[in-house]
């Protein structure tokens, strides 16, 4: 019996091999298809990518037919270059160095050698396409915009590299694929499924008909279409009032985290990426260092968020109960601390939260902050507890949205200035500046608009997103659900009616919009950088922060300017137009529209970029010579309000 168990587990192996064998040979050839068979000739059918719309059915974004010239550079036979280079407007210098990687990539497989023709290109060349045997052409859908706005939100396609190409075997060599925005976050729901088709040939390369009568033969399906929670005349308006200024407008439905307008400044129309220019214009606007148009500043640029901060700092101090509505400190000009520390501030008299909001008191919010530290025997403990607080709105981290680019903020923590401060010796009256928005706490755009939509709606927000509608499927649920905050609803009214007469009697008097019940908060933040590895103070930045109505708001905003001054100088008003536009569909303030539209910030970016060591804006003396050019720069700029 033994010696026969070692022959019948050969005999047996053997047995299971060979059927194996006939099965993946003869009865299954599925495994032909996948291999570079020279015998079988693959045709891919390209779908639609799916069609873009805005939150009220507007059509943002479509397609147009276009064509690639493919090779498969082995069936090439002598073809006249010179005539072929003539044909395409190229140089035989092309020709060769294109040629040359198409037959590093597979001189089997086809690759492109010219993307993206238009249609009268793509007619002069199919004339006399039979003369140039190796050659054919690839029909695709390029992306047709129907807007001239909201390109940061929209992304662009573009060619897949060689290294996608290895990692996703769905992409071959000259397919398309979403870049930034949402082409990039609802790739796979946009692209759709290709078609693909099997063709026999003969010995002599001809196709001789399909293959297995296109049993293995599927059909392309178009790409589903979906709607953006995007307010397409919000966001065309925004982007008009941000021509010639940098920064971000981000507005949000306050009941929904649904993003109603999402404007980076400056920004560029959308279709110069598309087409055989592509390339070309991408590489003009990647390498403009000093406008940064790629740059999305709603999503990516990081500020210190000035005085809008004031509303958190006071928030906490009533949750911690280190005061109260009624709790008052005093101003005058100014509050000088430890240590030598002074503040600065605008107000006079008694502040308590009410008029501390509406003023924008330092001294007030200066005071619960380091009543709020001192609450607690030790600082790193403190500054923990106000932490988690902050970070409660969506603060200090990733927000969790739907696109694909994004920074974190910061907010810092005892691990912070321990790094700071390894030897100790921190207190409260040390990062006193955490207090009114500076210090070591950064925000972007879209985290202040959030913060206001959070106290909109008195404690609570949910995920800003910018998907509204996916044709045949759902959104993701983490955008349904409900994020509460450390604080108290009962603490967010006092502080509302503080933000309401910040536009009745406070900072943003001169911008009411009659009808409507605005709730905001004006910004100036101061704004350093490094030259020469010096710290220098430029120009500030104007900030502002609102919702409305009052009651049961349907608009949350931020907008941030840079290097715009006081925040109510150009930020505040834009703020007011872009809620009135948003919730009555015209403009009323005509005075504060054309105000907007004239401010020019452009030779005061020239003069802040060309700036040198020698030059620089100093943070004490009063007298750079840069200073007082940036002072005379002819802009309609109200200087006369406050922050």
């Amino acid at each position: 019996m033994r010696k026969l168990l070692l022959p019948s587990i050969i005999i047996v192996a053997a047995l299971l091999l060979v059927i194996r064998i006939f099965y993946l040979q003869v009865i299954n050839d599925t495994f032909k298809l996948k291999s570079d068979n020279n015998a079988i000739k693959i045709k891919y059918d390209y779908p639609e990518r799916g069609y873009i719309y805005d939150r009220n059915g507007k059509l943002l974004v479509a397609n147009q037919a276009s064509y690639d010239i493919m090779v498969i550079p082995r069936e090439l036979k002598n073809i006249d270059t010179l005539e072929f280079c003539q044909l395409l407007n190229i140089t035989k210098e092309d020709f060769i160095k294109t040629m040359a990687k198409a037959k590093v990539y597979s001189p089997r497989l086809p690759s492109v050698f010219l993307p993206q023709l238009n249609k009268s290109e793509f007619a002069a060349f199919q004339e006399k396409i039979r003369k140039f045997e190796g050659f054919y052409f690839q029909k695709r859908s390029l992306r047709d915009y129907e807007v001239d706005f909201g390109a940061n939100v929209f992304g662009f396609i573009t060619q897949v590299n060689e290294k996608l190409i290895a990692k996703n075997p769905y992409y071959n060599s000259g397919d398309l694929i979403g870049r930034q925005g949402v082409e990039e976050s609802y790739e796979e729901v946009l692209r759709g499924i290709k078609g693909v088709k099997y063709f026999q040939k003969d010995k002599y390369n001809r196709e001789i008909g399909s293959y297995k009568d296109g049993k293995y033969d599927t059909i392309a399906v178009q790409g589903e279409d979906i709607n953006l929670t995007l307010d397409a005349e919000l966001q065309k308006y925004g982007q008009q009032l941000m021509i010639n200024k940098r920064g971000g407008i981000v507005a949000i439905e306050p009941k929904t985290g649904e993003i109603l307008a999402l404007v980076t400044a400056p920004s560029y129309d959308p279709s110069i990426l598309v087409g055989r220019q592509r390339s070309k214009n991408y590489t003009l606007l990647y390498y403009d260092s000093i406008a940064k148009p790629l740059y999305d500043r709603g999503l990516l640029a990081e500020y210190p968020p000035g005085s809008p901060f004031k509303i958190l700092t006071g928030l906490i101090g009533l949750q911690e109960q280190v005061v109260d509505e009624q709790t008052s400190f005093m101003c005058h000009h100014g509050f000088s601390y430890a240590r030598g520390r002074f503040m600065k501030c605008h107000g006079f008299g008694p502040h308590n939260l009410h008029n501390g909001i509406y003023n924008s008191c330092n001294t007030y919010f200066a005071n619960v902050y380091l009543r709020t530290i001192a609450k607690y025997t030790k600082p790193s403990y403190a500054v923990d507890v106000w932490s988690n607080h902050v970070k409660s709105f969506g603060l200090g981290d990733y927000m969790g949205y739907d696109l694909p680019t994004g920074k974190k903020g910061n907010i810092p923590t005892s691990k912070t200035y321990k790094k700071i401060y390894p030897n100790g010796g921190w207190r409260g009256t040390t990062i006193i500046s955490n207090s009114i928005g500076q210090g070591e706490v950064l925000m972007t755009p879209i985290q202040l608009a959030n913060m206001m939509a959070t106290v909109a709606n008195e404690g609570y927000y949910y995920t800003p997103h910018i998907i509204k509608k996916i044709k045949g499927a759902s959104i993701d649920k983490k955008f349904t659900e409900k994020h509460v905050t450390t604080i108290d609803k009962k603490y967010f009214k006092p502080m509302i009616s503080g933000l309401f007469d910040v536009y009745n009697v406070g900072t943003a008097s001169s911008l009411r919009v009659e009808g409507i019940d605005i709730a905001g908060k004006t910004g100036t933040a101061e704004n350093y950088t490094k030259i020469g590895g010096k710290r220098v103070k430029l120009q500030d930045h104007s900030i502002f922060v609102a919702f409305a109505p009052k009651d049961n708001p349907k608009i949350a905003i931020a907008i941030l300017v840079e290097n715009g001054g006081f925040g109510a100088a150009i930020a505040g008003p834009i703020a007011s137009l872009m809620i009135e536009k948003y919730l009555r569909k015209k403009i009323t303030r005509t005075d504060l529209e054309t105000r907007v539209l004239n401010i020019s910030l452009k030779d005061r970016y020239a003069i802040l970029g060309g700036m040198k060591e020698a030059d620089a804006i100093e943070s004490t003396p009063q007298d750079s010579t840069v200073k007082k050019k940036v002072q005379k720069i002819d802009i309609a700029i109200d200087s006369t309000q406050e922050n």
